[in-house]
């Protein structure tokens, strides 16, 4: 059975792909010129103490978003890209 996740449900430090919007009208057209769309990769820097905000980053930018708006993005399944080791990073 498939189930869709918000992007409320990322954790700090978790990634995931855009799947959809369901936000109408000027949030829509907000978050589509944030580059909110299908296919974006979407990673959770944080929440504040009591969860609302969260910080994202998206295309290189820092976006804070109230719950209620991020509810409204839908996401694939959150995953973690390994951090580098220093053996890699000596490697480049």
């Amino acid at each position: 059975m498939f189930s869709q996740l918000s992007l409320t449900q990322l954790a700090p430090g978790e990634k995931a792909e855009v799947a959809g919007l369901s936000a109408q009208g000027a949030m829509r057209r907000r978050f589509q010129d944030l580059g909110v769309i299908p296919g974006t990769v979407i990673e959770c820097l944080g929440k504040s103490p009591l969860g609302d905000p969260s910080a994202y980053l998206i295309r290189g930018a820092v976006i804070a978003l109230r719950g209620s708006d991020a509810r409204s993005i839908t996401i694939g399944t959150p995953f973690r890209t390994p951090a580098a080791s220093p053996a890699m990073l000596a490697a480049e």
